[in-house]
């Protein structure tokens, strides 16, 4: 387990403002209640990099964790991403934790549209509920049910503008991870 070097973290971060703009601050500087109760000031939360897995913990889990060797050390937080053999960055679901409560741009879901973005398809205009304003194409969207519970997120493929001149059947939202993946990815994860 080691810290980001400046080429990650910019990667990293560039990935996360895509979907939570300005509210990278939030995450950032979300300061941790974790550790010893005599400590009077509260600990950060920080990146760190293990097996080519980026993951958010507080600096006192962190500093608890030195004590594991790296071979067994499994997981530490949660994970955000991986970093591909390329050096590309993917979110993984587990990162929705940190993306819905600090999203910029949201779609609500049709209840009847739900199991189909759940399944790993793509949002068409046809499953939209709601969309948020100002939204444009390549922008992080995090998606939600009508009963606001985060489902998942992806890429938009169309403005805001765009998606309501578009027909029914364009897609608006590309699918880049859900909560399904859970239970489809079992053995993996």
């Amino acid at each position: 387990m080691r810290t980001l070097d400046e080429q990650e973290t910019t990667i990293v971060f560039e990935k996360l403002f895509k979907f939570v703009g300005n509210n990278l601050k939030n995450i950032v500087d979300n300061p941790s209640y974790e550790g010893p109760a005599q400590d009077p000031l509260p600990g950060r939360y920080c990146f760190r990099l293990q097996k080519n897995r980026v993951y958010y913990a507080s600096e006192s889990l962190v500093k608890r964790a030195t004590n594991v060797s790296k071979e067994l050390l499994v997981s530490l937080g949660v994970q955000v991403g991986k970093f591909t053999h390329n050096g590309n960055f993917h979110l993984t679901i587990h990162a929705l934790s940190l993306l819905a409560p600090n999203a910029k741009h949201k779609v609500w879901l049709k209840p009847t549209s739900e199991m189909s973005f759940l399944y790993g398809n793509a949002v068409l205009k046809a499953h939209l509920g709601r969309i948020t304003e100002d939204i444009n194409a390549g922008d992080g969207i995090v998606v939600y049910s009508m009963s606001d519970v985060p489902l998942g997120f992806g890429i938009a493929t169309k403005s805001t503008k765009d998606v309501r001149k578009s027909d029914p059947q364009t897609m608006v939202v590309i699918h880049q991870g859900d909560i399904g993946e859970y239970l489809r990815l079992e053995d993996e994860l």
